[in-house]
């Protein structure tokens, strides 16, 4: 089995710092994200892996290079313009060449094993199964209905949702989809959407189940979630990497990269990336801050995405 990461997104919910550092490669809990990705397709038998990028490319290039962090065999194609998740796995077929693949949103992390829910895959002969959690509030998502573990519609964010199973960003793929996908039409937010694509799938007859999953699942694509799954990875207390310097109190859940410099009056709930310079004169709460912070032109732009007083 092949594992595919869509990781093309510009990451503009984390402006300014992924203007430096595409969002697939920024440190959680001082690991690049797209590590957790790798373990987690590892586990799962995956035998070579292929990340979809964008105008990301050179940089994750260099970054990730010919291999995984465990040495799963990596490779990169482009997805030349950003027209959605289906548009983009359109660009893996060549990579896939026929078998069942793993499609992972690269800015997902999970507390729990997926390797059941490929077993499950495997032992159904389904063409596809969605990994699906119970959410409070499912508006913000793909939603799922399912009857008997089979899931019998899918809707993209819809304003009424029938069922409170949100598409949690792992999906298992037969080669049945390279049959829908060059037949999907743009939504009408302009992108081929994933939802759409298995929907096709459903409506042709295939056997589409839902993986039900309970346990903790991350999206790390905002501020707020990058912190909390940051304090999740790190059980909430303070990471220092090697080489750092720290001059101020340390409250709360921090995370310091290698070789960052700190200079405040205290730092609370905030992460700063490794090799960071920041001095300023009063206290960093809630952020999350990469290059160098020393001048009111940086705190402006840095009051933009964090807090500091």
């Amino acid at each position: 089995m092949k594992g595919v990461i869509l990781a093309a997104g510009k990451g503009t919910r984390l402006y300014p710092v992924t203007k430096a550092i595409p969002k697939p490669i920024l440190p959680i809990a001082n690991r690049p994200t797209l590590d957790y990705a790798f373990d987690q397709l590892k586990e799962c038998g995956v035998s070579e892996v292929c990340v979809v990028v964008g105008e990301n490319e050179a940089v994750m290039r260099e970054a990730l290079g010919d291999r995984t962090a465990n040495g799963l065999p990596l490779s990169f194609v482009r997805q030349v313009e950003p027209k959605g998740l289906a548009h983009a796995v359109g660009f893996a077929r060549e990579f896939v060449d026929g078998e069942d693949f793993i499609l992972y949103l690269g800015d997902a992390i999970y507390d729990r094993p997926l390797k059941p829910y490929v077993d499950q895959f495997r032992a159904s002969g389904s063409a596809n199964l969605n990994l699906v959690k119970p959410v409070e509030d499912p508006r913000r998502f793909g939603v799922a209905n399912v009857e008997e573990g089979r899931i019998v519609k899918l809707v993209e964010k819809p304003a009424e949702p029938e069922s409170n199973l949100a598409m949690a960003g792992m999906y298992v793929f037969g080669p049945q989809i390279w049959d829908v996908l060059p037949d999907l039409q743009p939504s009408g937010r302009g992108e081929y959407e994933i939802t759409d694509a298995i929907q096709m799938l459903i409506d042709r007859g295939h056997f589409v189940e839902a993986g039900i999953y309970d346990g903790e699942w991350f999206d790390t694509g905002t501020l707020e979630s990058f912190l909390a799954t940051s304090r999740f990875l790190t059980h909430s207390y303070p990471v220092v990497g090697e080489g750092a310097e720290v001059s101020c109190d340390v409250h709360g859940h921090v995370v310091v990269g290698d070789g960052a410099k700190v200079t405040a009056t205290e730092i609370v709930d905030s992460v700063i990336l490794p090799g960071a310079v920041v001095n300023v004169s009063g206290a960093i709460r809630g952020s999350l801050l990469g290059g160098e912070v020393t001048s009111e032109a940086d705190l402006v732009e840095a009051i933009k995405f964090g807090d500091l007083d």
